[in-house]
Order: C-alpha cells, then structure tokens, then sequence
C-alpha cells in the first residue's frame, strides 16, 4: 500500500467512522489546536482511530499516539510516522 501524509479530511473521516463524532475538516484544521475532548472525541475514539490508521497502512503507531491532545499533534505524529515507517 502506498504510505501518504493523513490529511484533515481523512482524519475528520476517521473521526466519524471510529469515535462516531462528525466534525468537518475545515472545523478541523481551524481548530488544530484544540483538544479532541472538546471536540467531543473521547480516549476511546482516538484509540480506535489509531487501531484503523494501523490496519489501513501496516505501520505500528508509537504507543502515545492516542494520547495526543489536539488533531494538530495527532497529525505530526502520525505523519512522522508514515513518512519514515517508525
């Protein structure tokens, strides 16, 4: 599977899918810096999009990466993550 950078519109997606939270991606990226928990995403819909991410692209996420607080954070590090493959 070809490894791509996770966009705003792909995490909104996975938002909706995992954590059962819609939130547009111009919400998204306008409020990057806002905890997840107040867009209404709880711990375990961060764990459930980092188990999806996981599956789609068979790349292990570093273990905080459901610790991350805000979409700007939880997209660096995923990002990181599938660029390098670590």
């Amino acid at each position: 599977m070809s490894i791509t950078e996770l966009t705003f519109e792909e995490l909104a997606a996975l938002v909706k899918q995992s954590a059962g939270v819609t939130v547009a991606p111009e919400d998204l990226r306008n409020a990057s810096d806002v905890p997840f928990s107040a867009l209404g995403v709880d711990s375990l819909g961060l764990l459930g999009i980092v188990g999806e991410l996981e599956n789609r692209h068979g790349v292990a996420l570093p273990p905080d990466a459901e610790r991350s607080k805000t979409p700007a954070d939880f997209l660096g590090l995923v990002n990181s993550t599938l660029t390098t493959g670590v």
